[in-house]
């Protein structure tokens, strides 16, 4: 393992953070694929994970000294046989078996806001900002942004972020749906490692079926998706179903509770 990522547990909850404060968090492909890896590790040995980058900042994007090194060397001119690092890598987040929720503070740019789109869950403190700037940089997203990215914001959104470079605040991002809680400075991992251990709580086929029955849903006609709906409820119940239901009518589990109304924490 490099020295640029980090893996901790705590109490079934794995801490994955991203340890380039110095260059704010930029990626190269060596990373990406250690992301990609430790993402697997935590589905094997965690009920949920939180990402999160050490300094100021989550993650400013692609290391472009390094993909400037890779052009001058040829290699972006080479065929690539085989699928994108980062496709591989983001798909055992997007697509694995655990929840992963993203700490966000400072610069989400780029492959950074591609990480973040990639996990279930994204909170962001007032320090967040958001931006796609590869137009300006004369490439193209390419760690699954055009899709993950656009599904989120819709494409007008993201062809105007594309476009003008432009850079959205924390607010702006959780009007935009780019991130789904707005807390103070300072209090996004907190935040998102409370997050993670409230969902770990939920039964782990029931996690494991939201992760991958609602994004397919996306992707379906109106009679598909409800045909699908019905075989993913049914075949949803797991050993802990009739437990956690009689908790429920035996009033042994929470009640949920009024919410007391505030924009800022939550769309």
């Amino acid at each position: 393992m490099t020295s640029l990522l980090t893996y901790d547990i705590d109490d079934k909850i794995a801490l994955i953070g991203i340890n380039r404060p110095g260059k704010r968090n930029a990626m190269t492909d060596d990373m990406f694929a250690e992301l990609g890896d430790l993402a697997e590790r935590a589905s094997e040995e965690s009920s949920a994970a939180v990402i999160f980058g050490f300094g100021d900042h989550f993650c400013a994007g692609l290391d472009l000294a390094d993909v400037m090194h890779k052009m001058s060397d040829g290699d972006l001119a080479r065929p690539v046989i085989g699928r994108h690092v980062p496709h591989v890598a983001f798909d055992k987040i997007a697509r694995g078996t655990i929840p992963f929720v993203s700490a966000l503070t400072g610069a989400v740019i780029g492959a950074g806001l591609e990480i973040a789109a990639s996990t279930q869950l994204r909170v962001a403190d007032d320090t967040a900002f958001f931006a796609l700037p590869e137009a300006q940089r004369g490439i193209f997203v390419g760690a699954g942004g055009s899709v993950r990215v656009q599904r989120l914001v819709g494409n007008a959104r993201m062809t105007d972020m594309m476009l003008t470079g432009r850079a959205l605040s924390a607010d702006e991002a959780l009007h935009q749906n780019l991130v789904q809680y707005h807390v103070s400075a300072g209090n996004a991992l907190d935040e998102a490692i409370r997050l993670a251990r409230q969902v770990a709580t939920n039964a782990p086929v029931t996690n494991w079926t939201i992760i991958h029955g609602l994004s397919r849903v996306n992707d379906m006609s109106y009679d598909d998706a409800l045909f699908f709906e019905t075989l993913v409820a049914r075949n949803s119940v797991s050993g802990q179903s009739e437990g956690r239901l009689r908790a429920f009518v035996e009033k042994r589990a929470p009640r949920l509770e009024r919410p007391s109304f505030d924009a800022t924490q939550q769309s």
